[in-house]
């Protein structure tokens, strides 16, 4: 992750996580998103099963923050933001989750909230999976 051409973020092996904050989300949101992001299993094992974790492999995870995830396109031509929760309250959050991943000895790299940021990722799979913490899916 780069803002302004400064390198702000970087790992090896491990998960690129894109965490939208919803209005309604809360301490409790973040402790499931944060054990999720330890403890869900997609890395291969030995015999190419999505088995291992990031505790298992040692990985790390490149947090960053982003508020579009919560754009709703469903209706007109513009996606609108009202689910996003904002400012001061959303970065608490985020860092919260950031702190909750750390405190499990898994190695946090992060973005800066609220810039412009050019991330980048080579995806080895490609696996990609979608975490919600209300479970609507």
């Amino acid at each position: 992750v780069t803002v302004e051409g400064e390198v702000v973020g970087q790992i090896g092996p491990g998960y690129l996580v894109l965490v939208g904050v919803n209005r309604s989300d809360t301490h409790v949101d973040a402790q499931y998103i944060a054990d999720k992001i330890v403890n869900i299993r997609i890395f291969e094992d030995d015999q190419n099963k999505m088995n291992l974790s990031l505790v298992d492999t040692g990985g790390a995870a490149l947090i960053v923050s982003q508020f579009t995830l919560y754009g709703d396109a469903r209706k007109g031509r513009r996606p609108g933001f009202v689910d996003a929760m904002g400012g001061d309250e959303a970065k608490a959050l985020y860092e919260t989750v950031c702190d909750l991943v750390s405190a499990q000895n898994i190695q946090v790299q992060k973005g800066k909230f609220g810039a412009h940021m050019d991330v980048r990722l080579w995806n080895d799979g490609p696996v990609t999976i979608l975490l919600d913490s209300s479970k609507q899916f």
